[in-house]
C-alpha cells in the first residue's frame, strides 16, 4: 500500500474543515472599501521602500463559458473587442507610467479570463506598450495562462519569442463526462503536445492546473487524470478544491448538486492527488501547489524564503504589484486598490479621467504587522517572533495575547508549537494553515463573517 503523506490526516481535516480566507492578501478583499483612489495608489508608490515591481495584466475575455469558473470574465467570440481593450490598457499604462518610473519590473503575469484570447499580434502590441512604459529587469519572469483549446504550436512559439518563460495550462480533469459537465471538453493528447512544444521553444517552466470536487469525478477517474498529468512531466502542478457557490456564480447553476462527489469522496480525491504527486517526487508548496524538488519554489520553501501574493506563491519577495485592466488589484506598500469589475465602468473611468481605482483599503500599522505574521505562517509554516519584534518594535506575546489564546486548540492537538521566540506549524497541519492563520486575523469577528469564505477542503 502506498503510504499517506504525513501532512494528510483525515480526522484533523474533518475537525478543522471550516470556512476561511485563502490569504492572498491581508486584509482580504472582503475588507475593501471605497475610501481609496488613484491618489492613494500614487502616494503608496512614492512612499514604498522597494523599487521592485510585479505587473499583473487582466485579460477578461474567454471564447466559451466554463461552468465551474468563478473568475471575472467576459464570454465573447468578437475578436475586435480585444483591440478596444488594448486601447484602454494603453490609457491606463500611460496614467501609471510616471508614478512607477523608478521601479524595476521583476515579474509580469497575464491572467484572465483567458490571455490566449489575444492573437499574437495583440500580445506583441501589449508587450511593446509595457516595455516602453516600464523598466524591465534582464531576468524578469514573464508568465501567462492559456486555454489549450484555442492554442497551437505556432501560437506558443509566438509567446516564447515575446519573452514568456512560464506557462500555465488549465487541464482541470481529462475525463470526458467531467469535461462535459463543466462545459470544457478538450484533448489530452493536444495538451501533451503543447507541453512538449513549450519546452522546445524555450519555456523554462510549465504549470498544469487540476481541480478536485468537480461533477462526476471518482477516485478511479481522477487516478487516470493524475497519471496523464504526471506523464507530461510539468515543473509545477496546481491542485484546487472546487468551491460550489451557485448563489454567487450563475454559471455554476448549470452543475447539479447530485453530480458532485460527496464530502467523503472529495476528501478521498484530495488524498489521492496529494499521495500520488508526492510519491512522484513533487514537493507540496504551501497548501495547493506542487513543484519538482529542483524547482525554485521548492528550494525557496526549504530555505524559508517563500512569498505569497494575489497570484499565489512566488520566490520574488518584496515586490509591489501593479494591476492593470478590468478588476485588477494593485498591492503597493501600505494600500490595496482594485479597478472596476465591469468592463464599461473601467472604460468610463478612463474616458472621464476619474479614478480608475474604485475600491481597496489603506493598511493601518496593525494591518501591516498582522500581514507579516500571516504571510510568514502561510508561506513557511514558521514565524520568527524576534524578527517581528525587531521590525515593528512590539512585545509579541503582549501584542498578540488574544491571537495566541486562539492557537490553544491547535497546540493541544500537536499542530502548532509556540515558544518565546517562534511559532512552528507541524508538518501534519500544513493543510490547515489557513485556519491556523485566522487566529491572527483581526477582521474575523464571528462565524457569520467566516461564512463568506470557502471551506478548506
Amino acid at each position: 500500500m502506498t503510504p499517506t503523506p504525513d501532512f494528510f490526516d483525515p480526522a484533523l481535516l474533518r475537525k478543522y474543515n471550516l470556512n476561511g480566507p485563502r490569504y492572498t492578501s491581508y486584509p482580504t478583499a472582503l475588507e475593501f472599501n471605497t475610501e481609496v483612489n488613484d491618489t492613494s495608489l500614487l502616494t503608496a508608490a512614492a512612499d514604498s521602500p522597494t523599487n521592485a515591481l510585479s505587473l499583473y495584466v487582466h485579460i477578461p475575455f474567454c471564447h466559451q463559458l466554463c461552468y465551474y469558473c468563478g473568475c471575472n470574465k467576459i464570454v465573447t467570440r468578437h475578436a475586435d473587442k480585444a483591440d478596444r481593450y488594448l486601447d484602454y490598457l494603453a490609457k491606463e499604462i500611460a496614467l501609471r507610467q510616471k508614478a512607477f518610473a523608478h521601479y524595476k519590473v521583476g515579474q509580469l503575469h497575464l491572467g484572465g479570463g483567458s490571455p490566449s484570447f489575444f492573437t499574437i499580434e495583440q500580445h506583441t502590441r501589449l508587450m511593446t506598450m509595457l516595455q516602453q512604459a516600464f523598466t524591465f529587469k534582464v531576468d524578469a519572469e514573464c508568465s501567462i495562462e492559456i486555454d489549450p483549446r484555442h492554442v497551437d504550436e505556432v501560437y506558443l512559439t509566438g509567446l516564447a519569442n515575446l519573452g514568456y518563460k512560464r506557462l500555465s495550462i488549465g487541464v482541470q480533469d481529462i475525463n470526458y463526462d467531467v469535461q462535459q459537465a463543466i462545459n470544457r471538453v478538450q484533448s489530452t493528447s493536444h495538451i501533451a503536445e503543447l507541453v512538449s512544444h513549450a519546452r522546445k521553444t524555450g519555456f523554462e517552466s510549465v504549470n498544469l492546473d487540476l481541480i478536485y470536487g468537480l461533477p462526476h469525478q471518482t477516485e478511479q477517474s481522477f487516478k487516470t487524470t493524475l497519471a496523464a498529468v504526471k506523464a507530461m512531466d510539468p515543473e509545477r502542478i496546481s491542485l484546487f478544491s472546487y468551491a460550489h457557490l451557485p448563489d454567487r456564480f450563475a454559471a455554476q447553476r448549470k452543475i447539479k448538486d447530485a453530480w458532485l462527489p460527496s464530502a467523503e469522496t472529495k476528501l478521498a480525491l484530495m488524498k489521492l492527488a496529494m499521495t500520488s504527486l508526492t510519491q512522484a517526487g513533487y514537493a507540496l508548496i504551501g497548501m495547493d501547489h506542487f513543484a519538482k524538488q529542483s524547482d525554485e519554489l521548492a528550494i525557496a520553501q526549504q530555505q524559508g524564503k517563500l512569498h505569497r501574493n494575489f497570484q499565489g506563491y512566488t520566490t520574488r519577495g518584496e515586490l509591489d504589484m501593479l494591476g492593470l485592466g478590468v478588476s485588477s488589484i494593485s498591492a503597493v506598500y501600505d494600500m490595496y486598490g482594485q479597478n472596476p469589475k465591469a468592463l464599461n465602468d473601467y472604460y468610463a473611468a478612463l474616458d472621464s479621467q476619474n479614478s480608475v481605482v474604485v475600491k481597496g483599503t489603506q493598511l493601518s500599522r496593525d494591518d501591516m504587522i498582522r500581514r507579516d505574521v500571516i504571510m510568514a505562517l502561510m508561506c513557511n509554516l514558521y514565524l520568527d517572533i524576534d524578527a517581528i519584534e525587531t521590525k515593528w518594535d512590539i512585545v509579541f506575546h503582549q501584542y498578540f495575547s488574544e491571537s495566541l489564546d486562539k492557537l490553544t486548540p491547535f497546540i493541544v492537538d500537536g499542530l502548532v508549537g509556540l515558544s518565546r521566540s517562534a511559532i512552528e506549524v507541524a508538518p501534519k497541519a500544513r493543510l490547515l494553515i489557513r485556519i491556523i492563520s485566522m487566529s491572527f486575523d483581526a477582521y474575523l469577528a464571528g462565524q457569520l463573517h467566516q461564512q463568506r469564505y470557502s471551506r478548506v477542503i
